[in-house]
């Protein structure tokens, strides 16, 4: 317990309370033995801290207000065993739940509690007033990040940048991508020193990238740009050199291509060797030593073909692409007609330069993706 007085904060333990209630503190020693009060960096002041703010809610993974909090004596000490987010709680707080209980009875109204278990509570905020606490949000962590998405577009500025502080950069790469408004998602990466948002780009797909970069200011892109490892970098200002509105602006160059000359056991061992994210492995391409794209084939066919066979023995020969300038409705005219999950891009030369996945191209033809922005040539 903290107790302030004179312009003095003095700490106690628990066990020295005689009684309390909402009015008064009883003690059972005198007041003036109390030490000064040095805070730890694992404290949470209620009041301060909890009472009247925002917290999250893991068990419905939302953004809720703290109107009251519940405490129960457990085993000779006092605990905080919920939160009350509900308007009972915040009539209980001005001295109007009597009040409010009689005109719900009258009504034949129900006016139930809603509590929320303690240990489904993350405090959102872990910066107040200077103090730095060290309070890890591992329960929000766990999350999928569709679900940390959406608790982060409640929140304010301020709030983002803590649960993003707390978050490892594949996690937080993956609820920055599952985050629909892009100027959110470049407000929370201003706010984040640049080798911190460097690393989260890295871990990120280089179209979600320049799609991102695009609506940050063009010296901190540039910053970020130059903070990240050259080959993500470089992945990221080619996109960035097409319009959106094209193939070469939506495709995003994480895709599988193993060389013609290589057999089939020889192409698995190079997939190990790549560990690709399930969305760029929808099929595998086939190129000669200049990237010139030969064939395709699919993840079935390599496994079921025989370790020694060469790729180029039974590679489709036949590669259905479209090329960088090609708009979206090309696009996905030829994603629907010959019925792919994903597209090659290719230049005047029929060299590969990435792919465009049927999610991507169909979000862009959708009426309310219609007119989308266009990107900088950095």
């Amino acid at each position: 317990v903290i107790l302030k007085g004179n312009r003095k904060v003095r700490s106690l333990d628990w066990s020295v309370v005689r009684s309390w209630d909402n009015k008064e503190l009883s003690l059972k020693v005198d007041a003036g033995s109390l030490q000064p009060h040095s805070r730890a960096d694992t404290e949470l002041w209620l009041a301060r801290q909890i009472l009247d703010k925002q917290i999250v809610d893991m068990d419905g993974r939302r953004v809720v207000r703290v109107n009251d909090l519940q405490l129960s004596q457990v085993e000779g000490s006092t605990l905080v065993i919920g939160v009350d987010i509900g308007s009972r709680g915040l009539a209980r707080r001005v001295g109007l739940e009597g009040l409010g209980r009689r005109i719900t009875a009258a009504l034949g109204l129900d006016w139930p509690q809603k509590l929320i278990s303690w240990e489904a509570v993350d405090p959102v905020k872990t910066d107040v007033s200077s103090v730095k606490l060290r309070i890890a949000h591992t329960k929000l962590a766990k999350l999928h990040p569709a679900d940390i998405a959406d608790i982060v577009n409640e929140l304010s500025p301020d709030d983002r940048s803590a649960v993003f502080a707390a978050l490892d950069d594949e996690k937080a790469a993956d609820t920055l991508e599952e985050i629909d408004e892009p100027q959110m998602q470049a407000s929370i990466l201003e706010r984040l020193d640049v080798e911190r948002a460097s690393d989260i780009l890295e871990a990120m797909a280089p179209d979600e990238v320049a799609d991102l970069l695009a609506d940050m200011p063009r010296e901190r892109a540039q910053q970020l740009l130059q903070k990240m490892e050259e080959d993500e970098a470089g992945d990221v200002e080619e996109l960035l050199a097409y319009r959106e509105d094209t193939a070469g602006g939506l495709m995003t160059t994480e895709y599988v291509a193993v060389l013609h000359t290589l057999t089939a056991a020889e192409a698995i061992e190079r997939l190990r060797e790549l560990e690709p994210d399930a969305e760029s492995v929808y099929y595998v391409y086939v190129t000669d030593e200049e990237e010139h794209l030969l064939g395709v084939l699919s993840l079935r066919d390599l496994i079921v073909a025989k370790p020694e066979t060469k790729i180029r023995d039974f590679m489709i020969k036949n590669v259905i692409s479209v090329g960088l300038d090609a708009g979206p409705r090309e696009v996905a005219a030829v994603t629907s007609k010959y019925n792919l999950l994903a597209v090659p891009v290719v230049d005047e030369h029929n060299r590969i330069h990435g792919i465009v996945t049927v999610d991507d191209v169909m979000e862009r033809v959708m009426p309310a993706r219609a007119g989308g922005r266009r990107r900088r040539i950095f």
